[in-house]
């Protein structure tokens, strides 16, 4: 799988199992919020990944300022692509390759995390072995 190109399926898949690590005191519809998120074009993949990476510590109060916001911005930009359809049609294009490399991002963190497992377990049957 390493080197494959990632879809956008799969980014979505990710994202929206990281997103259900939300806490469970926060009510939160992780579909609508993971579309919101996908589909704003003022954060960058890095922003995005913030975002991402700190749900499970958010609160209701932020994710609905943050659904907020996005819902504004989704706003904002339809009335922009009606003056500046060409320049919206590029955000769009960037947008969507940056949702691919935050994928990319995340695959790689978990293929991170597996081999540091794996080279953990080697090196406990090493030690195991020489009774260390």
């Amino acid at each position: 799988m390493a080197g494959s190109q990632i879809t956008e399926e799969e980014v979505d898949a990710i994202v929206l199992g990281l997103l259900n690590l939300h806490s469970e005191a926060v009510n939160v519809d992780v579909e609508l919020f993971s579309d919101l998120l996908k589909h704003s074009l003022s954060l960058n993949t890095m922003e995005k990944k913030r975002v991402i990476d700190a749900v499970p510590t958010l609160s209701q109060f932020q994710f609905d300022e943050l659904s907020k916001v996005f819902t504004e911005e989704r706003e904002k930009f339809r009335e922009l692509a009606k003056d500046h359809p060409e320049d919206i049609k590029k955000l769009l294009a960037k947008q969507q390759s940056e949702w691919l490399q935050l994928g990319d991002l995340y695959r790689a963190e978990l293929e991170n995390k597996t081999q540091e497992a794996e080279n953990k377990a080697k090196e406990d049957e090493i030690k195991k072995s020489l009774g260390l």
